[in-house]
């Protein structure tokens, strides 16, 4: 037999509620925000300013504000906007990771985020921003991360590269106006291999989610077209990957 509603009963208990009453982890977020330069993939970070791991390079992020984050995705924003000054066109939620040994402080979670950016976007406001740098993911090798960095990277990679095989996401990481080379080389850098020039612009013509501007650019040589993507297109989904 169901349990009836009574909306009144439910307004007392909570009224009478203790949110104290059970311990709370730690909770931040933290952006694993990408772009592509100088025909290098690199993910930006900041070099933490307070104990612990004081003077490591971080994720920018930070604590959930209980009574201004209308919820975790405004924290992200606000946080990107407050370490970095740079507001990205394309955040997606990778995951939240927690445990009781992350973090010296105490038992803490903290959702990440992976974004995209132009470099164009973002340049003005992060050369402005101390100790805050563009690393090429190639040479993270050489820096030892703070907390559980590192491995939110390594995963917000294999996220960018399921996305750059089924879908054309990495646009955002371009130019608002860009050719198509350019953007078969993020991909390419995205998933790790070279992809087959003649197949990737037929899938990317047939799936007509790029806007023709009408303007041309010099490349090798030679004009190239110049496209931006379409609005919708973010939510497209290739039927094959872009390798088969």
């Amino acid at each position: 037999m169901a349990t009836r509603k009574n909306p009144q009963q439910e307004k007392e208990h909570l009224a009478q509620y203790n949110a104290n009453k059970f311990a709370r982890p730690l909770y931040s977020v933290d952006g694993a925000l990408f772009t592509f330069h100088q025909s290098l993939l690199t993910v930006l970070l900041v070099r933490r300013s307070n104990h612990p791991a004081r003077g490591k390079w971080a994720l920018p992020g930070g604590y959930v504000n209980l009574s201004s984050d209308a919820d975790i995705e405004a924290a992200i924003v606000r946080k990107l906007l407050e370490k970095t000054g740079v507001a990205p066109g394309y955040l997606e939620q990778l995951g939240s990771y927690g445990s009781k040994v992350r973090d010296p402080r105490g038992w803490s979670v903290s959702t990440c985020y992976t974004a995209l950016i132009a470099h164009q976007q973002c340049e003005k406001d992060t050369s402005v921003v101390t100790d805050v740098r563009w690393w090429s993911v190639d040479e993270l090798h050489q820096v030892t991360l703070a907390f559980d960095h590192a491995l939110m990277i390594a995963d917000a990679r294999e996220r960018l590269k399921q996305k750059a095989l089924y879908s054309i996401v990495p646009a955002y990481a371009l130019p608002q106006r860009f050719s198509l080379p350019e953007l078969q080389r993020i991909h390419e850098a995205l998933i790790g291999k070279p992809l087959q020039k003649k197949s990737f612009r037929r899938r990317i013509e047939q799936a007509g989610l790029l806007i023709d501007t009408g303007e041309k650019r010099i490349e090798g040589g030679r004009p190239a077209s110049l496209y931006r993507i379409k609005k919708a297109a973010a939510s497209y989904n290739f039927v094959r990957n872009l390798q088969s």
